[in-house]
């Protein structure tokens, strides 16, 4: 067996009101200012004080910046340095969806120095941040709250950029599937199979291990058996407290397996057509999917068994057939539009499918998947999608 690496935050605090514990966990790592990184609507539903009433009983006075936005851009990455250099801040805290963490990540890291954030993207490893980060994730889906990516648009050049190393590890998080019962069923729906793409992506990876595949089939049956029961029946804590384990459990999977073609495609989009992360990644996963069965048979098929698409008796053949027609039924029964249908101007999509294919080769994704595509496969792919259930 080759050599591997694993990382995760040293420590996660897992439970339903485990946000009540923020200052507790602050006080492990001898923290006690933090800035905490959120978004408007946070703010203005008041789900934010969950995490401000507890740090302030305790005596912590907590900055807040919530001027985050759903698909971070690096303007708003400058604006929340000068806020985190404009006080005395020891740590960060990021409170919300994916964007909110991703966005405390990236503060951090360009805090280190006066580069502009384009220089941090891969191949770039940015192991090096300003403050360590906890995270307390409010969506069951990202599972940035155990990764070491995060994913900045550079506005200027209208990409999303992938950055990953050790500064965007959280040191801490706390997931708390509570904080969930909230969110609407779109998000619920995107952010789900945003977490199910991760999890089977890891598992398929090129990049995969012994480690990481154990998280991705336990994060895949959870998923697998639960996500429509969170969609249907927002307020069922069973299935919400699953959601939320298996979203972290998939995001420790792929910050140790890397993700794969379906994130490489999905980001582009995601900067191009300002469609949410999710919901790009539920775009394009069924067909994704088809085109790389035959490279990995024995991968899909297992993957198909957890999530529940096929029996486990089922030979691979079957399996793997079983996997691309049961996402399609997934993607119908939660309502996940084709491009076109969300809204996407056709002429468009087709004139920026190259640019959009380099932006996702460049990104590295690809490579990890187990049929690696070149450009004008891609494209073809791309072409696809927009016209599926037209």
């Amino acid at each position: 067996m080759a050599n591997f690496n694993l990382v995760s935050p040293r420590f996660m605090l897992v439970g339903g009101g485990s946000v009540r514990e923020v200052a507790a966990v602050l006080e492990k790592f001898a923290l006690s200012r933090p800035l905490v990184v959120t978004d408007p609507y946070m703010v203005a539903s008041g789900l934010l004080r969950r995490c401000l009433d507890p740090l302030e009983e305790a005596g912590v006075r907590a900055g807040v910046f919530s001027d985050t936005v759903p698909e971070p851009t690096d303007t708003v990455i400058e604006a929340g340095v000068a806020a985190l250099r404009a006080g005395d801040y020891d740590c960060l805290i990021g409170f919300g969806g994916g964007s909110p963490i991703d966005t405390a990540k990236a503060m951090s890291i360009l805090a280190t120095g006066a580069a502009p954030m384009r220089d941090y993207k891969v191949p770039h490893q940015a192991d090096h941040a300003l403050l360590p980060i906890i995270a307390i994730p409010t969506t069951a889906g990202t599972g940035s709250e155990a990764t070491r990516f995060t994913v900045i648009t550079d506005s200027a050049r209208d990409e999303k950029m992938l950055i990953s190393g050790l500064g965007a590890l959280p040191l801490a998080a706390i997931v708390d599937y509570e904080l969930t019962f909230s969110v609407p069923p779109r998000t619920t729906a995107d952010t789900g199979v945003d977490s199910l793409t991760h999890a089977l992506e890891a598992f398929v990876s090129r990049r995969a291990n012994p480690f990481s595949d154990a998280q991705a089939l336990a994060a895949m049956a959870l998923i697998g058996a639960n996500l429509r029961t969170a969609f249907h029946q927002p307020a069922n804590a069973a299935a919400r407290e699953a959601m939320m384990l298996g979203a972290m459990q998939a995001g420790i999977a792929f910050t140790n397996a890397s993700v794969a073609l379906v994130h490489g495609m999905s980001r582009p989009i995601g900067a191009h057509f300002h469609v949410p992360h999710g919901l790009s990644n539920a775009m394009l996963l069924p067909a994704v999917t088809r085109f790389g069965l035959e490279s990995a048979p024995a991968r899909y098929a297992e993957a198909a068994r957890r999530i529940g698409f096929a029996a486990p008796g089922d030979d691979d053949a079957t399996a793997c057939d079983r996997l691309a027609t049961g996402l399609d039924a997934l993607n119908a029964e939660l309502g996940v539009p084709s491009p076109r249908r969300f809204g996407i101007d056709a002429g468009v999509w087709e004139a920026r499918l190259e640019v959009m294919a380099e932006q996702a080769l460049a990104s590295g994704s690809p490579a990890n998947n187990p049929r690696v595509p070149d450009k004008a496969e891609i494209v073809a792919l791309y072409r696809a999608v927009y016209a599926a259930n037209a």
